[in-house]
């Protein structure tokens, strides 16, 4: 048998490993002395986003910068609120609108009365639960801290416009053109 030659491959000196081992610490010790810079950048920057609290009674004003962490934080406790005040009533109406039953009224006109009745709140309750929709959607643009912008022009929607409706997505521009569609859409 004849021993294998190895054609290709590179002699390797002692010399040469050494110092590719010392390279490598120094690499290592740059890297560790980097994760310690982002670990105290990441710790400073949890200093600086401590929770804004503002009082029961602010009002945004148009003096303060446009959507600034206290408007945000104002917007997010009304939209809050808002939302826990329609679910709380969509519970009450679902459970008392299944405890009156009329419908097996032996009355032809009080069955189609209740029936009506019936459809009317279920609308409502539909229409609330859509609009419990957008608040969800609101509340994900005051994390993402986009709330208050237009999402088409990203213009500013006006404090004004957010405290008569605060899940508005739109500014006036937007919203007005957006209607004239609907309408040129709705006549053909």
């Amino acid at each position: 048998l004849r021993p294998l030659k190895f054609k290709y491959m590179p002699k390797i000196s002692k010399s040469s490993t050494k110092k590719t081992t010392t390279k490598t610490k120094k690499i290592r010790s740059v890297t560790k002395k980097s994760n310690l810079t982002i670990k105290k950048q990441s710790t400073d920057e949890k200093k600086v986003k401590s929770p804004i609290k503002i009082s029961k009674t602010y009002i945004p004003k148009d003096n303060e910068k446009y959507m600034c962490e206290k408007h945000l934080m104002f917007f997010k406790i009304k939209l809050t609120e808002w939302k826990k005040e329609l679910v709380k009533a969509n519970n009450e109406a679902l459970y008392h609108g299944s405890m009156d039953d009329n419908s097996v009224s032996a009355d032809i006109v009080d069955q189609a009365s209740s029936y009506t009745d019936k459809t009317v709140e279920m609308k409502a309750i539909n229409r609330q639960i859509k609009l419990i929709s957008k608040i969800d959607q609101a509340l994900m643009r005051v994390r993402n801290t986009t709330y208050g912008f237009c999402i088409e022009t990203a213009e500013p929607i006006g404090l004004k416009r957010l405290m008569a409706r605060p899940v508005a997505e739109l500014c006036i521009a937007a919203q007005e053109k957006h209607e004239k569609e609907e309408k040129v859409y709705a006549d053909d």
